[in-house]
């Protein structure tokens, strides 16, 4: 026993001691932990927006206008004496005639489309192009100066209408592209990201609540689509903001519910019904803001529902039938929003002093003197 001990003890200790000294020096190899395989990263694929803009691009039309006009007639040509013994007597009679060019985006399948009314003003004929090829000359349904749009009709089967999206949904940073037709190139897709929302007060039009983008917006895209990442519209793209016309990363789309809101009381009467007060407001003053809520009314039109009831300027509008009034901006919407004959109640603070006026609200006028 004992030499068996001796033949094998060793080399089993040996083999132990050797064992745990291993285990020791060398623990990374023993471990419970799992295995970790490095492998080579993986290559993403570069962003493509070719769906949206192949789902989008059939619903935007170019629009080419043309309208007469009468030169200014030199001087001489009113004096009887010249007229006499020349042989001008056609001159101030001659016409030529003016072209432009822009966008829109086709919102129904029966032929209705959307585009800016600066597109088409005063324009005595329309001509519509598609992305097919197809042309067709368009009529005017109706249009609103108030917003900037206007709604345009043409006769071709299989037209294919945009998506709307909600532009109310649309954040800042958000990836947009603007499609149109810049400078006559035909259709033509930029790409930019939402810059911010709500904009007004730009004096370009009467009621302003922009997409503001820094998708290149030029000459020729006005009317055109703002679409998103899904190819929905969005906004119709109206303006830029530049010092020489030339495009600088500020451009302006109306959003897309304001859009389709203005598109279906065309459609339905021909134009836009508003409701109107007769009045002009201006913004609280920052003290003003703080010490109290309401507009204050700086001008008020003759023979207005307002004048009749007897609001002055000066007087600040707290409430519009129990809703608190807390810009001009506010106030002009929420009076649009009512209906001609609607009888409402107009809370006022005047001096100090707080009064209560019934008024009959009427139809907002196409022009105001």
């Amino acid at each position: 026993m004992k030499s068996l001990l001796k033949l094998f003890g060793w080399p089993i200790i040996s083999g132990l001691l050797l064992a745990a000294l291993t285990i020791i020096l060398f623990p990374q190899y023993f471990s419970s932990s799992p295995a970790i395989f490095l492998t080579r990263p993986q290559q993403q694929e570069a962003a493509s927006y070719a769906n949206a803009v192949e789902i989008a691009a059939p619903s935007v039309v170019s629009i080419y206008t043309a309208r007469r006009t009468a030169p200014s007639a030199h001087p001489l040509l009113q004096d009887p004496f010249f007229r006499h013994y020349s042989n001008n007597s056609n001159s101030s009679r001659q016409q030529r005639i003016e072209r432009s060019l822009g966008s829109g985006v086709i919102v129904q399948k029966d032929g209705y489309i959307l585009t800016n009314h600066h597109v088409i003003k005063g324009a005595d004929q329309i001509l519509v192009s598609l992305l097919d090829g197809r042309e067709s000359l368009a009529v005017v349904v109706g249009s609103d100066p108030d917003t900037d749009l206007a709604v345009l009709k043409i006769e071709l089967p299989s037209l294919t209408p945009i998506r709307f999206g909600q532009a109310e949904q649309s954040r800042v940073g958000d990836v947009v592209l603007a499609l149109g037709n810049p400078f006559g190139f035909g259709h033509t897709v930029t790409q930019g990201i939402i810059s911010a929302t709500g904009r007004y007060g730009l004096a370009l039009n009467t009621y302003e609540n922009y997409i503001q983008t820094d998708a290149d917006i030029n000459p020729g895209n006005s009317g055109g689509a703002l679409i998103d990442v899904y190819g929905r519209l969005i906004g119709i793209n109206s303006a830029i903001w530049s010092n020489d016309g030339d495009s600088q990363g500020i451009g302006l789309a109306i959003p897309a519910d304001i859009a389709h809101n203005v598109m279906r009381e065309i459609i339905a009467n021909g134009q836009v019904v508003r409701g109107w007060l007769g009045i002009e407001v201006q913004e609280r003053s920052a003290a003003l803001a703080k010490s109290s809520e309401g507009i204050i009314i700086s001008a008020i039109y003759r023979n207005s529902p307002a004048a009749r009831a007897g609001l002055l300027p000066g007087d600040i509008i707290s409430k519009i039938d129990d809703r608190p009034l807390i810009t001009g901006r506010m106030g002009m919407t929420q009076v649009a929003s009512l209906k001609p004959g609607q009888v409402i109640n107009v809370e006022v603070i005047r001096k100090g002093k707080a009064s209560s006026f019934e008024l009959s609200v009427g139809k907002r006028p196409t022009k105001l003197d």
